[in-house]
């Protein structure tokens, strides 16, 4: 079992960032496209080519970001509508999110085999995530798959800091 390690920079302007193994080693690299339409995140592996990328669809009534995967989109996570609290799925053909995605703990099984596990690490500076990946063929996807989750999670606090009340 293989193990990543993503760690986010706290006050990152240019939201770039590092996936490490275990020997500290990078293994990829993230950029998000810092106050452009759309958001956009890119993924590149150790020898600089890009092998994932994640979008936010602009112009829809309900935020929706695309996870591409080697040019082919592998899944979609979309807010539904709630009156309480956000509520979002994931589609994806033959992949599923057991677990509690929205901190950050949970599993990644397709066609109903474990292939990942994700969880948060605390106490550290910035948020840190464990990615352990059981099946490798599946390591593109399963990292795609945590920072977009993380991306829609920022989109979240964004848009509920921005809301303000007046009397």
């Amino acid at each position: 079992m293989k193990q990543l390690y993503i760690k986010q920079k706290v006050f990152s302007f240019n939201e770039k960032f590092t996936v490490k193994d275990q020997q500290e080693k990078d293994v990829y690299f993230v950029a998000g496209s810092f106050m452009r339409i759309p958001k956009t995140f890119s993924i590149k592996d150790a020898r600089g080519e890009e092998v994932a990328h994640i979008t936010k669809k602009t112009f829809s009534f309900l935020p929706k970001f695309f996870v591409e995967v080697n040019g082919q989109e592998v899944l979609a996570i979309k807010k539904g509508i709630s009156f309480f609290k956000a509520r979002y799925s994931i589609d994806a053909a033959g992949i599923e999110v057991r677990g509690n995605w929205w901190d950050m703990r949970f599993q990644v099984y397709q066609h109903g085999e474990l292939v990942g596990e994700v969880s948060k690490e605390w106490f550290t500076w910035g948020d840190s995530y464990k990615v352990q990946v059981v099946n490798e063929e599946m390591e593109t996807t399963i990292i795609a798959l945590v920072v977009a989750i993380d991306c829609v999670k920022a989109d979240e606090k964004g848009a509920a800091s921005a809301t303000t009340f007046t009397n």
